[in-house]
């Protein structure tokens, strides 16, 4: 557990930018295979959206919110354009709840993770801290935030409900926060989610539609908090944030429960798939006693492989035509999951490598 705070405010990579990639490599957007993301490469069919949707501004969606309620298992949620703008107001947020400079405050965070978390806190002035394994009592100080991304992203390390509602007691003992990124949660069966808690005023809650359901581009998703914090959240956010249409694809999106169990059986299939591919790519031509380095995990929506030569592989996938994520630390590749088309495309683009 270090004490690091030099994370810089320059813009994050997270993968995505296949535009960017396309021509850095000079190879035309449509040969590309990208598996950059862990969006769901299957989305949710867009239903007709009424004409007055598009036509006035945005309004409340009592209806939608209802479902969120029933799908999430809470009645404290709001809902935000996606997790990010969540998670850039809660510094201030916190700020305004604490009569204590920035700097005298510390937040946990995952040593690997979604960094846009600590950028956050970061540029806030708060002191950072990182974690392995989640901090003990021992090493929280007062009024201490600890962000716990579950399953991590990009690891897949999955957190068991009753290890965070320990951390959670411990925190509110010592009048601080546990902040919960669950965007990847509704691919975990069964699910270790903490959204029923969040009545506990030290509790935050982010979920993600953009992800499981492969609706990225609608920049929709949920906070779930006391409702004292839901109204502070929303007095920091501006008028007509969350557009009408992302909120009716939404309402309709969580009420179907009929493709959402259809979903989740898909994407547990096929990132089975993906992972036996790997392994058999990566691990049955190599010693694994004299190679301990290569490792693979995930969950539904992605698989990282840990790889000794990371970043040479991913150069040597680009050139291929294969945009895959390298990890911030440059000792991995995040593999957003393939549909059966793309699968085999892979398939044939990893056949290179596997003696290697």
């Amino acid at each position: 557990m270090d004490n690091k705070n030099d994370q810089s405010s320059t813009l994050l990579v997270h993968g995505g930018q296949l535009n960017e990639v396309a021509q850095r490599y000079q190879i035309p957007l449509e040969q590309w295979l990208d598996l950059s993301t862990g969006i769901s490469p299957i989305s949710y069919p867009i239903p007709t959206i009424p004409a007055i949707i598009w036509q006035q501004l945005p309004q409340p969606n009592q209806a939608m919110l209802t479902a969120a309620k029933k799908y999430y298992g809470t009645e404290n949620i709001s809902v935000t354009s996606g997790s990010q703008a969540v998670i850039a107001r809660l510094p201030a947020l916190y700020l305004n709840h604490i009569n204590q400079p920035s700097k005298c405050l510390e937040v946990w965070l995952p040593e690997v993770g979604y960094k846009e978390h600590e950028r956050a806190w970061h540029d806030a002035g708060f002191t950072i801290k990182h974690y392995q394994h989640l901090p003990t009592r021992a090493v929280l100080s007062p009024n201490a935030i600890v962000v716990v991304i579950n399953p991590n992203n990009p690891t897949g390390e999955l957190q068991q409900q009753q290890t965070l509602t320990t951390l959670l007691t411990t925190l509110e003992s010592l009048s601080g926060w546990l902040i919960v990124d669950e965007a990847f949660m509704d691919v975990i069966t069964p699910s270790q989610s903490l959204i029923h808690l969040t009545l506990n005023k030290h509790l935050f809650v982010l979920r993600s539609i953009g992800k499981f359901f492969g609706l990225a581009g609608i920049r929709i998703g949920f906070v779930s908090a006391h409702p004292a914090w839901i109204n502070k959240l929303q007095k920091l956010s501006s008028p007509w944030e969350v557009n009408g249409p992302a909120q009716f694809i939404t309402e309709q999106a969580l009420k179907d429960k009929v493709w959402q169990l259809a979903q989740q059986q898909q994407l547990i299939a096929l990132s089975i798939k993906l992972e036996a591919l790997l392994v058999k790519t990566f691990l049955h031509h190599h010693d694994k006693s004299a190679v301990p380095n290569i490792t693979i995990t995930g969950c539904g929506l992605f698989k990282t492989l840990v790889h000794p030569q990371a970043t040479e592989l991913y150069q040597k996938f680009c050139y291929q035509g294969l945009y895959v994520r390298l990890c911030d630390e440059k000792n991995a590749l995040r593999f957003g999951i393939p549909d059966q088309e793309k699968y085999q495309i892979l398939a044939s683009l990893l056949a290179e490598h596997s003696h290697s």
